[in-house]
């Protein structure tokens, strides 16, 4: 589900190991360079490859019949539409994969469709990130410069977790079980940088159209500096949750994203800067762009949720929504991902740990 970087590197990667991919987006647009060329160009280090999906579509009964597994690689603010519009065409023992989850995906998703009155037994498997690195270069061309390792992965109901981890290894080896979906979704990698480097960049992105490097150029100290803060308060809130605490450098270390030096120096800046992976991706072009819709509403808000729940203090987290939301002419505390749309408003917080193994 959805024909973007990541669904185009999931559809070309898998084809060209052997399983029978279909790829859908709603967007008939999004989808004609593919069905044009007939397919998708992959290059990654070591391969040059043109797969030939089984499906290409706009028709989401076409896509999801009989299916095992539904990839989920689309923008978070996309899960509630394509949780609608899944609700009628799922059957039991079918396999949701969000990749990735985001903050709190695994939880709105299995909310959207409890209200769209889904009857299907199914398992919703999420990541902690994507399990590509990539960028759509060219019409129907995704480049993939590096696959994420070491890479957390949950079920909701947490019950489920085992096995669905389990099956999944067959085709991502890389993923690791989590203890739930909440380790998973704080560990949000592109929450903790993207919207403090977006704040830090503004001018530069406006003036200049996003020409420069967005990581290797575009983290400085003072940026890391509050990555750092989010960071911080973040795993307040892990720690609260008795889960893991493990750094932002240290989960951007064992997604392969940095450098041996730069974990032990244990510095931010060192760790973007040298993210091998990222150092050829650019900025985006305008403020208008999922580094904020996405990383901030459905980042950012859900965290800050969360530790409110929970009696967590988060104020460089709040300050940056509230900065992001002038930036953007957005209101993201109400539009973003809120314990009302995660299905926890009336969660108390001492059976928080409960609803996640068992479900709603």
């Amino acid at each position: 589900m959805g024909a973007g970087n990541g669904g185009c590197a999931a559809a070309a990667d898998l084809t060209l190991r052997g399983y029978e991919v279909r790829l859908y987006s709603r967007s008939q647009a999004t989808l004609q360079p593919i069905l044009e060329r007939g397919g998708i160009e992959i290059l990654e280090a070591g391969r040059q490859g043109f797969a030939r999906p089984q499906l290409v579509t706009s028709s989401m009964a076409e896509a999801v019949a009989d299916a095992e597994l539904i990839m989920i690689a689309a923008p978070s603010i996309a899960h509630e539409g394509l949780g609608k519009s899944l609700a009628p065409h799922l059957t039991d023992g079918q396999v949701i994969f969000l990749n990735p989850g985001h903050t709190g995906g695994s939880l709105h998703l299995a909310s959207v469709l409890q209200r769209s009155h889904c009857k299907a037994k199914i398992r919703i498997l999420e990541t902690v990130t994507l399990t590509y690195t990539c960028r759509l270069i060219a019409k129907a061309t995704v480049e993939v410069y590096s696959q994420t390792t070491h890479l957390r992965a949950a079920a909701f109901p947490g019950k489920f977790t085992s096995g669905a981890v389990a099956d999944l290894k067959g085709i991502y080896p890389n993923i690791v079980q989590a203890e739930n979906v909440m380790e998973t979704g704080l560990a949000n990698i592109n929450a903790i940088m993207h919207p403090a480097a977006m704040v830090g960049n503004a001018g530069w992105i406006e003036s200049t159209g996003g020409n420069f490097y967005f990581y290797r150029e575009g983290i400085t100290p003072a940026i890391a500096n509050m990555i750092g803060a989010v960071d911080r308060e973040r795993l307040e809130i892990v720690e609260r949750l008795g889960l893991p605490v493990v750094s932002f450098v240290e989960i951007f270390y064992q997604a392969g994203l940095t450098s041996d030096s730069a974990r032990l120096s244990g510095s931010i800046c060192r760790a973007i800067q040298e993210s091998a992976p990222n150092q050829r991706i650019k900025s985006p072009q305008t403020l208008d762009h999922r580094y904020l819709h996405e990383d901030v509403g459905y980042g950012l808000v859900p965290m800050a949720e969360t530790a409110r729940l929970l009696g967590v203090e988060t104020p460089v987290i709040d300050a940056l929504i509230t900065l992001t939301s002038e930036m953007s002419q957005a209101d993201y505390r109400a539009e973003g991902l809120t314990l009302e749309k995660m299905g926890l408003a009336r969660v108390k917080p001492q059976d928080l740990k409960a609803v996640l193994h068992e479900g709603f």
